[in-house]
C-alpha cells in the first residue's frame, strides 16, 4: 500500500489500467480529450503490477481502471462516467491542478 500512496500522491491524475481493457482505454481517452495529460499504470506492462493489482482490490476495487484524482480514490469507469454526466469531473480536475482554464 505504501508504494501505491506513494504513485498516486505524486501526480494530480493516476489511473491504474491494462493495457488490452477498452474500459480504460475509454477513460484515458476522456482525460486525454480534456488536455490532461493522467499517469497511466499499465498494471499487465509494469515490474510488480499484480501485487498491485491485488492492492487495489484490497481498496473495494474489483475492476480496472482505477482513477484518483487529487490523490484520492473516484473508482472505475461507472464513477468517472457519472462525474462527467453530472458536469463535476471538470471541476474535480481543476482542483487537483491536473487542467488549468
Amino acid at each position: 500500500m505504501d508504494r501505491i500512496n506513494k504513485m498516486i500522491c505524486e501526480r494530480p491524475v493516476v489511473i491504474f489500467s491494462k493495457s488490452s481493457c477498452a474500459l480504460s482505454h475509454t477513460i484515458k481517452s476522456l482525460f486525454n480529450d480534456y488536455g490532461v495529460n493522467p499517469t497511466v499504470y499499465e498494471l499487465d506492462e509494469i515490474p510488480r503490477g499484480r501485487e498491485i493489482e491485488q492492492a487495489l482490490y484490497g481498496l473495494w476495487c474489483s475492476t480496472v481502471p482505477v482513477v484518483f484524482i487529487g490523490g484520492e480514490l473516484v473508482g472505475g469507469t461507472n464513477e468517472i462516467m457519472s462525474l462527467q454526466l453530472k458536469r463535476v469531473l471538470k471541476s474535480m480536475l481543476i482542483k487537483a491542478g491536473a487542467l488549468w482554464v
